[in-house]
């Protein structure tokens, strides 16, 4: 299982499977984050957190604790 927290700049994958519960699950798939979607890992601040990912054509800013939630291949 990888999730979008271990993805490198510049790949694009695709979401396999949202983890997590209720509210937290919730806000992901608001922000356009749903399965089959791509996202494309654009920066990773020097610390690694947090990250910015391209999603259906905007750009949106994840929490390394949001990323790990989010499975993809």
């Amino acid at each position: 299982m990888k999730t979008l927290k271990q993805a490198k700049i510049g790949d694009t994958v695709t979401v396999v499977k949202l983890h997590g519960e209720g509210a937290v699950k919730r806000r992901i798939m608001d922000m356009g984050i749903t399965k089959g979607v791509e996202i494309n890992i654009r920066k990773v601040a020097p610390l690694g957190d947090p990250i910015e990912v391209t999603v259906r054509g905007y750009e949106l800013s994840l929490r390394k604790a949001d990323a790990d939630m989010i499975e993809v291949e």
